[in-house]
């Protein structure tokens, strides 16, 4: 039996190592996630409104982030046998006064905020419930861009529900641009953590006001938070400032070596 030496061992567990690395890299994908689950396997093959779910749903917020049939409906979506099963938590169509608690299975701050809103106190009279706005299958992120005329005025007057998008437009903009930006920096290594997650309670105490009808309480909170993004926004632009330095100096040390290696050559030339 031939002896497997100990670079044999290592180089076969480096290509065991590489092979375990692209298996979980391959389940963690939502392509492979998607394959794995048997409402999507089944209806994404069907015509007309038992296919449209799913076409709807793979360009939505949800399916970005794994968020799939079961999380909704219930039932196993690994088990085509049990996939519509009560035993295994089927609900189907979530019935109107279910919506807000479905939803708030992850979206719990979400739905406090709701409840205690004017659509809230409505629900089962007439209000709109959490699909109304937000839509049940091509779901997109949440933004100000969901309160619209369009959307709006199919219940009331959009003036009001003009007026406070309005309020909030100017902290939505500081949030959006705040985010790209520390984006850019992760993308380029920079250390953003404290700065990220800074933005990112500022922001979810701005989006507890989505759901709140009143104009001037919604002006003053937007205030408060414009007031304390503003100041992350100054350690943004220290990072900005910092970069900026560095490529500078960066450049001034690349230009000085150019320059320098220029000028030895002349002078050997001149030798020479």
């Amino acid at each position: 039996m031939k002896k497997v030496s100990m670079m044999d061992n290592t180089t076969l567990y480096g290509r065991s190592g590489k092979i375990l690395l692209w298996c979980v890299l391959l389940l963690a994908t939502p392509a492979f996630a998607q394959t794995q689950i048997v409402c999507i396997q089944c209806h994404g093959t069907l015509p007309g409104r038992l296919g449209e779910p799913v076409k709807l749903w793979q360009g939505s917020i949800h399916a970005a982030n794994n968020v799939a049939c079961n999380e909704c409906h219930g039932g196993d979506p690994k088990d085509a046998a049990n996939a519509m099963s009560p035993a295994r938590g089927f609900i189907g169509v979530p019935k109107e006064m279910q919506i807000p608690d479905v939803c708030g299975r992850c979206h719990i701050g979400v739905r406090k905020d709701y409840l205690a809103s004017a659509h809230g106190r409505a629900l089962g009279k007439g209000g709109p419930t959490c699909v109304t706005c937000h839509g049940n299958h091509a779901v997109k992120k949440a933004t100000l861009d969901l309160i619209n005329d369009q959307s709006c005025s199919r219940c009331h007057n959009y003036e009001k529900a003009g007026e406070l998008k309005g309020a909030m437009q100017q902290t939505e903009n500081l949030v959006v641009s705040m985010e790209k930006g520390i984006d850019s920096f992760k993308y380029e290594g920079v250390d953003t953590d404290t700065l990220e997650k800074g933005v990112f309670s500022v922001r979810n105490q701005f989006h507890t006001l989505f759901h709140d009808v009143d104009v001037q309480k919604v002006r003053n909170e937007s205030a408060r938070i414009n007031s304390e993004l503003e100041k992350l926004n100054d350690s943004l632009q220290q990072i900005r400032e910092e970069r900026q330095k560095r490529k500078i100096i960066g450049a001034c040390a690349v230009g000085a070596a150019l320059l320098g290696a220029l000028l030895f050559y002349l002078l050997r030339k001149t030798y020479d």
